[in-house]
């Protein structure tokens, strides 16, 4: 209880930026507004066009909008608390809610994650098993697995947060990040985290191999198809389906990699600052633009969203 009460009885201080000249301070605090509004109303755009679309209710776009809903959550978690340190200059956060930043980071993250393994799938059952594709991916076995993937990552991301509870900080409460994110934390710690670490390496495991190992079977099993295709036009046609979801793969799984998947001793708090922008800012910000501006039936949504808008407002 001792060890309990001194853990939770004083804040972190989120030091990321904070060695920054004030002029750039400023710079960057511009520069990361104008991205998280870009950010949130590009994915809000991206929902109310599908949701507002007869035609874009189908699986595809049914993950897309549970991937811009998490988006739209995640740079929340993130980029405001951000900016009001930027702004402020008081770089405070307490002990609670620290984890709690740490836990929607945590579940939204591997949110992504699954989700990014559904749409793959779904890919594949779309070009590779077009017979089945009704059948396998009807209505409520889309639910089925988008409510699995909620569920999954709420619970490995609690048991996490839950664990990192137990973590005794006796040390410098100083974090070199704009974030609560796991590795600086780590740094902080003056006990032993080998079970935390044991534990965080089994998740990713299971929540990073295997959703990416299902991506790779997807793409493998659809480059196949594609390779059998014998008009160029008909593969343009089915790999232009692809293309979107592919380019964001790339970035989230690019991203993370550089971050997680190395050892703590070796974790560095300016590359991880720096990496750490890519995919808490730029890939939310990106996702919108690269699913709508690659895609022929999300742009004509979107104008005839906006022309609706604009009616009204008239």
């Amino acid at each position: 209880m001792g060890i309990r009460n001194r853990t939770t009885s004083f804040d972190f201080l989120l030091m990321g930026f904070s060695e920054y000249p004030r002029e750039q301070q400023f710079l960057l605090f511009g520069l990361f507004l104008g991205m998280h509004l870009v950010t949130v109303l590009g994915n809000l755009l991206i929902i109310l066009a599908i949701s507002s679309d007869q035609h874009l209710h189908i699986p595809m776009y049914f993950f897309l909008a549970n991937l811009s809903f998490a988006d739209t959550c995640f740079t929340c978690t993130i980029v405001p608390k951000m900016l009001v340190n930027i702004h402020t200059q008081h770089h405070t956060i307490s002990y609670t809610g620290c984890l709690m930043q740490m836990y929607f980071f945590m579940a939204l993250t591997l949110l992504d994650d699954f989700l990014l393994a559904m749409m793959a799938y779904d890919r594949y059952v779309a070009i590779c098993l077009p017979l089945h594709y009704t059948m396998v991916m009807c209505p409520q076995h889309c639910l089925l697995l988008a409510s699995t993937s909620w569920f999954c990552a709420s619970l490995l991301a609690f048991s996490l947060t839950l664990l990192m509870a137990q973590v005794s900080f006796c040390a410098s409460h100083s974090i070199p990040h704009f974030f609560c994110d796991v590795p600086p934390l780590l740094k902080l710690a003056c006990a032993d985290t080998h079970i935390f670490q044991v534990t965080m390496l089994t998740e990713a495991v299971l929540s990073g191999i295997i959703p990416l190992s299902c991506v790779l079977f997807s793409y493998a099993h659809i480059m196949h198809t594609i390779l059998r295709i014998p008009s160029a036009g008909g593969k343009h046609k089915v790999f232009s389906t692809c293309g979107s979801h592919l380019s964001v793969v790339t970035l989230f799984y690019g991203t993370i990699f550089l971050v997680y998947f190395q050892p703590s001793s070796s974790y560095s708090a300016d590359t991880g600052m720096i990496v750490s922008v890519m995919y808490t800012m730029v890939t939310p910000m990106l996702n919108p633009f690269i699913y709508s501006l690659r895609n022929r039936d999300m742009k004509r949504a979107i104008w005839r969203l906006l022309g609706l808008v604009k009616c009204s407002i008239q």
